[in-house]
């Protein structure tokens, strides 16, 4: 099946993909890479010709504007949001998208590198999407769908509401934020800029998903401390930092509580990267769980396994700063599902059915929902994301674009 804005939003994600935009966990600045300006400046002018309203770009790299409300009424102000860096976890340099009409259901070899090879039997949902026009990079990099399928959904959907104001609908915030993939998206003035009662995040993935469950994150960096010398003349003084990390993480469990060994509802520690000499190293680790209990659990576990080793060895200095990320957002939303049932009543006048998935990772909306802006998330047909297979079906995002826009007129009914 097809939609109006297949052509549209394909158009647009194959020209935001090409444009670089990682971000880098280890720069202090906001954004944290200053390539991400190139789409972000984009996108303003983009916003500024389709008509869009209060266009700015804030001194943080975020993105906004207004659609204004066509309708009158005490009807609350929503926002859509989406992401443009794409993650650091991979090559994200040179992206050269490539569309792949009709999907027929064998498998696509990328042809920068024909190792790397997407098919439907290692795939089930690519299975699905046979006849669909998929998109992917070209084998040596991510394709950045996450989140430039968002992005491009979003602008789609702004664009069709500025041209059709017969569309009823309330007051309308659109925002695109830097620095997501590294968990600094939500600057702490975002939601005051925002000004939206209720917002979404276009990050998700399947057709018909609906998320308002994700997980709570800390991250812990433990910083070893050895004594350094000449190994020539070692004996009895030296004390080998990369030692006593490599038993930090063979302490940790290894069959059990890891990224390769859960899933569902089961929670994680991941070391992620590890740097430095026999003098002193870093290890860096990203905790996970839906359960604030079992979150603070893994924290004590790695505490508690750095004081093992730093017993082990007291001419060593080891320490474990154990810091807060973003928190699950249904301990909020629980508490007021209107955005949530309002996206399901949206879905269905898509012609969408929806499932609810708990999701294994976070969103903007993770810490906006936070900080008092409830936010949901919903589906772009994003896949393999974060890797060199990553791929998107167009007609799974024209679908999204139709959702946002019943979205719109499904709030724009409220106080009426």
């Amino acid at each position: 099946m097809t939609t109006q804005f297949d052509a549209e939003v394909e158009e647009r994600l194959v020209r935001y993909c090409k444009i670089d935009t990682p971000s880098d966990e280890k720069s202090p600045t906001s954004p944290s890479t200053e390539i991400q300006y190139d789409l972000l400046k984009l996108l303003v002018d983009e916003l500024n010709e389709i008509g869009a309203q209060d266009v700015r770009l804030t001194e943080y790299g975020a993105a906004l504007a207004t659609i204004p409300a066509t309708v009158a009424g005490d009807i609350p102000t929503i926002a859509f949001l989406a992401h443009v860096d794409t993650s650091p976890a991979f090559n994200a340099f040179g992206v050269k998208p490539i569309v792949h009409r009709g999907y027929d259901g064998g498998d696509i070899v990328l042809p920068d590198d024909p190792e790397q090879v997407l098919s439907a039997q290692a795939f089930p949902y690519l299975a699905a999407k046979i006849g669909d026009d998929i998109v992917t990079a070209s084998g040596t990099t991510l394709l950045g769908a996450d989140d430039k399928a968002g992005i491009a959904i979003i602008m789609a959907a702004a664009r069709h509401l500025l041209a059709h104001p017969e569309i009823p609908h309330g007051p309308i915030r659109i925002c695109f934020t830097p620095d997501e993939e590294i968990g600094r998206g939500v600057h702490a003035d975002l939601p005051g800029d925002l000004g939206a009662e209720f917002a979404y995040t276009l990050d998700g993935a399947e057709l018909g998903e609906l998320v308002y469950e994700t997980f709570s994150a800390d991250k812990a960096t433990v910083k070893v401390q050895g004594v350094s010398i000449h190994p020539g003349q070692a004996k009895d003084q030296l004390v080998n930092a990369l030692h006593l990390a490599a038993k930090i993480i063979d302490t940790l469990p290894q069959v059990t509580l890891t990224p390769e060994t859960t899933e569902g509802r089961q929670g994680f520690i991941h070391i992620y990267a590890i740097n430095g000499g026999a003098a002193a190293a870093e290890l860096h680790f990203i905790l996970r769980d839906f359960e604030m209990a079992e979150l603070e659990a893994q924290g004590a576990l790695i505490r508690q396994v750095c004081a093992t080793i730093q017993a082990t060895e007291p001419r060593a200095h080891i320490t474990c700063e154990v810091t807060p990320q973003y928190r699950n957002m249904r301990y909020w939303l629980e508490k007021d599902m209107r955005p949530v049932d309002m996206a399901v009543d949206a879905y269905a006048a898509a012609g969408i059915e929806h499932y609810f998935m708990p999701i294994r990772g976070g969103t903007d909306g993770s810490r906006l929902t936070e900080k008092g802006v409830p936010t949901p998330n919903l589906f772009t047909g994003m896949q393999n994301i974060h890797g060199p297979l990553e791929w998107v079906s167009v007609q799974d995002m024209g679908y999204a674009t139709e959702m946002c826009i019943k979205l719109a007129e499904r709030w724009g009914s409220e106080g009426q």
